[in-house]
């Protein structure tokens, strides 16, 4: 599962970065997919250290970059809003 919803990310950042936009992404649905892949990566820190506790921070990492894509993007458009 988390091979395959991480192998979605780059896409999703691709797209963000190239749009320019919001449209169609949810800042809170980023941020609880942050928190989960944070919890995950803190269990597995606590009571269960196998590898795939890289590929929750390599998820977190790109989930993280595309929020810091969306609050750019909703930036951007505030600025051409009021312009």
């Amino acid at each position: 599962m988390l091979l395959c919803f991480g192998a979605a990310w780059p896409f999703s950042i691709y797209r963000s970065a190239k749009s320019s936009s919001t449209n169609g992404k949810s800042f809170i649905f980023l941020l609880v997919l942050i928190l989960g892949y944070l919890a995950g990566i803190l269990n597995k820190l606590l009571y269960h250290y196998d590898a795939v506790v890289y590929l929750y921070i390599l998820n977190v990492l790109m989930v993280s970059t595309d929020a810091a894509l969306w609050l750019r993007n909703r930036r951007r458009e505030h600025k051409m809003a009021a312009a």
